[in-house]
């Protein structure tokens, strides 16, 4: 359908590059250093108070992963984005084990494009 798919992240690319190999994506990641593409995009949250004791339990060193000490993460979110800047869909979900479909993307793009 002549799109380009791809997906934004915290995470340092060493990272990143993990994800692509052990999920076999077939698509880039980008790093959102810092989480400013998120922030702009207004799905940036801190991590805080025990939240953030959790996540150190578990030993996620976010620190490490994402190369700062803001303690911040992205929700969730798929846009479709036309060749004019436009955001012509979005799905953003604060819970983070509920995704967007790949065909509800595939359907966004399909409209895109017919218009």
């Amino acid at each position: 359908m002549n799109a380009t798919v791809l997906a934004v992240s915290p995470q340092r690319q060493p990272f990143s590059r993990q994800v692509v190999r052990d999920a076999g994506l077939g698509f880039e990641i980008l790093t959102d250093a810092g989480n400013k593409v998120a922030e702009k995009f207004g799905i940036a949250f801190p991590i805080t108070g025990e939240l953030k004791e959790v996540y150190q339990g578990f030993s996620l060193d976010l620190k490490r992963i994402n190369g700062d000490d803001s303690w911040t993460l992205a929700m969730p979110a798929r846009f479709v984005i036309g060749q004019d800047g436009v955001v012509h869909s979005a799905d953003v979900d604060p819970d983070y084990t509920r995704r967007t479909e790949p065909e509800e993307t595939v359907m966004a793009v399909k409209r895109l494009l017919s218009n």
